[in-house]
Parts: structure tokens; sequence; C-alpha cells
């Protein structure tokens, strides 16, 4: 039964994912885990590496390891191919050289060597995979993954990933990287001002609050799901979240209600779906011009329902699926690190069978969307 784990390398956060192949069934099963590697230090990641794959593989010796990452941007790095090349160190720790598939910006993978001698090609390349796995699934889409920092927005047309930007820079200049987030964006970032009492009121810029606590207080996410630490390292329950709300208008509990500042929390939410609507917009009207249909939107990752979709339906651009609907919510967090483990696995034994699958999962949802 051949398997393969991808991995998602992070700065924030580690995903991997095994997959399984047998007969014409497959089995993938997911874990991320919040690892802040400026905190938690380098040396310590390949630690934590070992310590997830022990507790994925289930026993299993894979046949395959794909990598994607993007921790490498990590200021514990001074330049992004230092940490290229220390994230494959650590990941040949645990593996065989010949087993790790590292996938580039191109879509495709390869080797350590190449990764090493261009590091460029591997860095920031998350979304690679998901594109992959989109191209092979979906004739024609918009891929809107919301994580808990980042906002990736990927095109699709006619089967082919039509991504512009090759990295970061690239795609924050083109609408395909948004820095908004489920939990770790700082709200002074999203907002100047906020509606107090019937005024609206400058915010300071200091980091008192995150976008967890908006999301939290507005019952978008659970308590577990608030992985991250707090702006004042307390805790998480719904009134530590409304102090720390409170904060940003630089008042407190004793000085605003629990309505007033539900108020704020809504006024930032319905900001941030602005921001991932901006992005989605940007990209729908380059690529629309070249659609013989209308794209669909996939919406996946933590913010898949509550950002994502919001900001689809917001723009009124028709049909939304999000990817939890098809592959389950814990494939949906994880999609890059399951994309390249389907992508590395495909070098060994072809993966169409997993391909059909999904299709015809996603289009038994479509049919009851019609």
């Amino acid at each position: 039964m051949p398997s393969s784990i991808g991995w998602d390398i992070g700065g924030a956060n580690i995903k991997a994912s095994l997959v399984k192949l047998e007969n014409k069934e497959f089995y993938i099963k997911s874990i991320k885990e919040y690892f802040p590697i400026w905190r938690r230090g380098r040396e310590n990641l390949p630690v934590k590496i070992r310590e997830i794959h022990n507790r994925i593989a289930e026993g299993v010796d894979v046949d395959v390891v794909g990598l994607t990452m993007t921790a490498e941007l990590s200021d514990v790095y001074f330049t992004k191919r230092e940490g290229v090349e220390h994230i494959i160190e650590c990941m040949e720790h645990i593996y065989s050289s010949e087993k790790i598939k590292i996938v580039s910006n191109d879509l495709d993978i390869i080797s350590i060597d190449e990764a090493r001698e261009k590091p460029s090609r591997v860095a920031a390349s998350n979304w690679a995979a998901t594109g992959w796995l989109l191209s092979k699934t979906i004739s024609t889409c918009i891929g809107v993954d919301v994580g808990s920092t980042t906002c990736s927005i990927i095109p699709v047309v006619d089967w082919i990933c039509r991504a512009e930007g090759k990295n970061d820079l690239e795609k924050l200049a083109n609408g395909e990287l948004i820095y908004t987030g489920v939990l770790r964006t700082n709200v002074a970032v999203i907002v100047d001002k906020v509606p107090v009492r019937g005024r609206y009121v400058r915010v300071s810029s200091e980091l008192f609050a995150l976008t967890g606590d908006i999301h939290l207080v507005l019952n978008n996410i659970r308590e577990e799901d608030y992985t991250t630490e707090t702006a004042d390292g307390r805790g998480k329950t719904r009134t530590e979240c409304l102090a720390r709300l409170a904060r940003i208008v630089c008042a407190d509990i004793d000085m605003l209600s629990e309505k007033d500042i539900v108020e704020i929390a809504k006024y930032i939410y319905n900001k941030q779906i602005d921001q991932v609507a901006d992005g989605i917009y940007q990209v729908y009207t380059r690529i629309i011009g070249e659609c013989v249909e209308k794209p669909l939107i996939l919406a996946m990752g933590l913010g898949e329902k509550i950002l994502a979709k919001k900001a689809a339906e917001r723009l009124g651009l028709g049909r939304t699926v999000c990817l939890s609907d098809v592959l389950g919510r814990e494939t949906s967090i994880t999609t890059p690190s399951a994309a390249s483990a389907l992508m590395a696995l495909n070098t060994v034994k072809p993966v169409t069978p997993v391909i059909d699958l999904i299709k015809q999962k996603l289009n038994r949802i479509l049919r009851r969307l019609d």
C-alpha cells in the first residue's frame, strides 16, 4: 500500500498529512501544530518535526515525502536561502535525501540538490501544492485559503493554475496574498477607527488584540481553535478576549460594556471580510476574460466559512464550496501538506484514482447547488 507524508513547514504552524492508497480508495490523516519558530527556536525544529512524524506515520515506513515551506521568511533566518537550507537539513535528520521531494513554485517536484541550488524556487511554495491539486480537480476556480495568519488566493483557468506571483512579494502586489488571518493578525492593521457609542474612535497601534479575540467573541471559533499566544499572554476566555478588544481604544471592561465591545468586534470582522473580498475581486477581474465559465470559489483553511465564503458571497460571484464539505475539516485546514503528499506520491504511483474520487465528491456537492 503506497504511502506518503506531506509537510508544510510554516513559521507559526507545522502541518503534516499522511496519505495512503489502497485499491481505489485513499486515506488522509493530518496534524496541525502551533510552533512559532521565533519563540521556540530554530534549533528545536528538527525535534518537533520528528515528534510529529512519529505521531502521524503510525509506524509506517512511507515511500516518499513531500515538502513545502514558508518558515524561511521568519526573522530567525537572515536570508531565505539560509532558511531553506536549514529546513531541508531538518528533514534530512528524519528521511533519506532520496525520499524527500520538494514542491517548487512552478507547481512541480524538484530534488533537494535543485532546491539548494535555487532556493527561490521553493521558498513560500505552499500555495503551489494547493494550486496543483486544484488544477487537477476543478477546471475553473478561485481557491481561497484563509489560515491563522494569511489568505492565499489561487486562480485556475481551464485546468491550469494561473497564479501570477511566484513569491510573496509578487503575490502581495497582485492580490494573491493578503496578510490577514483568523488568529494572529493585529486588529490595528485592519482598522484605524472603530465605532464606540455612536462615534468613531481612533485605535491604538499597539499590539493589544488579535483577530482570534474578535472571532472568539463573535462565536466564529471555539476556544480550542485559538491555538496561538494572546497579545497580553493571558487566557482565551470570552471575558479575557473582551478585555483585550476594549484596550485597542485605550479602555477596559469597566469603561465599556460587553455590547460596546461586541459592536467593535463586528465592525472589525466586517472590515476583515472586505480585505479578503478585495483580493478575490482583484484576481477575479484579471482572469474572468479568459474563463469560458464562471469560476467556482473554493473556500478552505481555518477561515473557510467565516472569511473566505463570506467574502465570496459579499461579491456575489456565484457558487462557493467549502473544501471541508469535500475532504473534511482536518484536510481543509492542512490543504498544502495534503496536496504535497499527493504530489510526492504521484512520483511513485499515479494518484489519478484519488483525483477522480475528489472530483466525484465535488460534483455531487455542485449538483445539489444547481
